[in-house]
This record gives C-alpha cells, structure tokens and sequence, in this order.
C-alpha cells in the first residue's frame, strides 16, 4: 500500500514539473517576442529599372594634324594664333625663301640651257640623217649624232626634273592648313630655325567639328555586352543607345554621342579594350585633351533591387538578413552587379521574389539569429503618406 501511494506521488510531481518547464518556455518566448525590435523590411520583387555606368574619357578632334615644315629654313612670318579658326589651305607660317628661289632660278637657267643644247643636237641628228641617207658619212657618224640627241633629251628631262624639285621645296616654305580646324600651341616664332627633323611640331590643326572621346571597357564588360560570345560585338554596339558626355565640372555635355568602334585587341597590360564615341561640336567647345566621362545608359527587365543599406559586407562578399520562421533573421550570402547608381544594388544571384529582407540597422544593429518585429517599410511610408494628405486639408 505504501509503495502505490509513493508512486501516485511521484507521478503527481513529475506532471507538476513539466506543466512548470512549458510554462516557463512560453512565458520566454513571449518575452523574447516582446523584447524584439521592430525593423524596416522590404519584400523583394522583381521590377524594371534604368541606370547607368560612366567610363573616364579622354577627348581628341577628329583629326589632330601635327604641323612640320618639309624643308629647313628661319621662320619669317607667322600668320595665325593660338585657338585661331583657320580653313583649309590658310597660311600658317612662312620660311625664309632666299636659298629656295636661287634654287628655283638656277634650275631654270639649266632648264633653258638644256633646251639650247637640245635643239642644236637636233639640228646636228637631222643634217647627219641627210648626209647618212646620201652615203657621203658612215653609219658609225650618223649614230653618234643620234647618241648626242638622246643624251640632250635626258639632260633636259633632269633639268625639269630639278626645276620642279626646286619650286616644290620653295612652295614648302609657305606651310599652309592641312585641313580645317583650330590651332593649337605655337611654341616657335619669327626667327627659329625650323627643320623637317625637329622633335615638336610648328603647331597642331585640330578638326573639332567632331570629337572623339575615349574610354576602355574591359574584357568582361564585352563578354557581358556579347552575353559570353553568343551574339557579334558589331551588331551588339549598332544595338547600343545613345550616350552621354559628362565634362570635368560635373556638367552634361548637351549633344548626345554614339559608340562608333571598339578596338579589336585587348591590352596585356589593361586588361581592357578602346572604345571610341563620336560627338558632333558644333560650337567648338569641344578641344583635344579635354577629359570627361561617359555615360552609358542601362535598361533592365525583370531585376531584383534592393537598397545599398541592406547589405553588408564580410571577406569582400555582399551578405543580407533574410527574414525566415519565427521572424529570425538568416544571413545570407548574394553577387550584385557592378552597375549602381550608389544608391541601390541589382542583386543577379541569392535572392528571389517574395523574400522579406532587413533594410534597417544593418550592419551595427543585427544579427544572424536574431527575433525581430518586421515592419513593411513600403506600406508604412503609404500610410505616413495618407496621413499627411489627410491632415493636410484641416491645417
């Protein structure tokens, strides 16, 4: 009898414990509950967005034509100044023509001289061919006056050949404009002995009624443009928009431009390769050596954007707290990619439609493992919104 009342007694302690132990459970995680804050999340979805990437590029005139005498000589006139507008064929600079037009006169007096010796080797040839015909000389006699007038018709084909070496090298000491264009610096003037040999140019003509602004793209940037090959990059940058050209003081320049070329090597060293976009300027603010970025502008479908503030970063890798049961966040891990307007990210991989991320207090503020108390960030801006709207009336 003893033994069952001992045993009854024990049972009946043992349901008392374990009412206590559930008791005690609940009542903790009601208080973890109501301890957990309340965070700012954000579901993600899928949405279209437009953004863009700038490159630093480096503006060059159409043509850039370097400017170098063709023969020596002091220079005695210069005709144009820096930043001038010329047209094509505009003097530039002229070059001491003293010892060019003694040139030219001397090969005319060899010209005439040849002409003399010419027509009296003529004359001598046909009196020969007479003589020859009537067999008063020997074919030995008439040959060599025929000789004499062949060597006078060459003499007289180098003298015109010197003569207009001559003129050439004195029509070289009026350098003239190549093409149309602005001039660049002058860093010789009246009195310097200019040479074809010299290492700086006279001046540079520089066409800016187009320019080409410069920048690279690196080899992934066109695995990615010909999504890995798949598609050709010609038909890929026909297919490009137009883009934008924004100057060194943070300005848009206002005519749009259009990527012309890429390059078809990749730098061993850059890793990268020279994409070119041509510009019309028709104002001329545009000069060689300006420097500025272009903007690529982006569109994307069906991309998954999240706010930069979301995330944070552990051995260089782009984690976010996901919300999963029991409001707990999870750590995860995602790649983003490179393009960014410095506000948001577009994630390409770890996150899908209908995920519930932490958008606040990441980074200082979060844990993995953490209880919180979501709060949708969206439909609480709706409802700030409506309530304002709804006051604004009765103020």
């Amino acid at each position: 009898m003893k033994r069952v009342i001992t045993t009854k007694a024990t049972a009946t302690m043992m349901a008392v414990a374990l009412m206590t132990t559930v008791s005690c459970s609940s009542n903790g995680e009601q208080a973890q509950q109501a301890q957990a804050p309340a965070i700012a999340t954000q579901t993600v979805a899928y949405s279209a967005i437009d953004l863009s990437q700038a490159y630093p590029a480096t503006i060059k005139g159409k043509t850039d034509i370097e400017i170098r005498p063709q023969v020596s000589g002091f220079i005695t006139q210069v005709l144009v100044d820096e930043g001038q507008r010329v047209h094509k064929g505009q003097t530039l600079f002229v070059l001491d023509q003293v010892q060019y037009q003694a040139a030219v006169d001397q090969a005319t007096a060899s010209v005439n001289a040849a002409e003399t010796t010419l027509k009296s080797a003529q004359l001598t040839a046909d009196q020969k061919q007479a003589l020859f015909d009537k067999n008063i000389i020997s074919e030995y006699e008439n040959q060599l006056a025929k000789n004499d007038l062949a060597n006078a018709k060459s003499n007289l084909a180098t003298a015109k050949a010197a003569l207009t070496s001559a003129r050439k090298n004195l029509a070289y000491t009026v350098v003239t404009a190549p093409s149309a264009g602005v001039i660049g610096t002058i860093p010789f003037r009246e009195g310097s002995l200019a040479s074809p040999s010299m290492a700086q140019a006279l001046t540079t003509v520089s066409d800016n009624s187009q320019v080409y602004a410069y920048f690279s793209l690196t080899e992934r940037d066109i695995l990615n443009m010909t999504e890995n090959g798949t598609k050709s990059l010609e038909e890929q940058i026909a297919q490009m928009p137009a883009v934008q050209l924004q100057l060194s003081d943070g300005s848009i320049f206002p005519v749009e431009g259009k990527v012309a070329t890429v390059s078809g090597v990749i730098g061993a060293g850059t890793g990268a390769a020279t994409v070119r976009a041509l510009f019309d300027n028709p104002n001329g603010m545009l000069r060689s050596g300006s420097t500025g970025q272009i903007i690529i502008p982006m569109h994307e479908e069906n991309a998954i954007v999240i706010p930069q503030k979301a995330t944070f970063e552990l051995q260089d890798r782009k984690f976010v707290y996901v919300v999963g049961d029991s409001n707990k966040l999870v750590s995860t891990p995602i790649t983003i990619s490179k393009v960014n307007d410095g506000k948001i990210y577009v994630v390409t991989s770890g996150l899908e439609a209908g995920n519930v991320i932490a958008i606040e207090g990441v980074g200082n503020k979060l844990r993995p493992d953490m209880v919180i108390v979501p709060v949708d960030a969206a439909a609480q801006a709706a409802q700030a919104g409506e309530q304002g709207a709804q006051q604004a009336p009765q103020e």
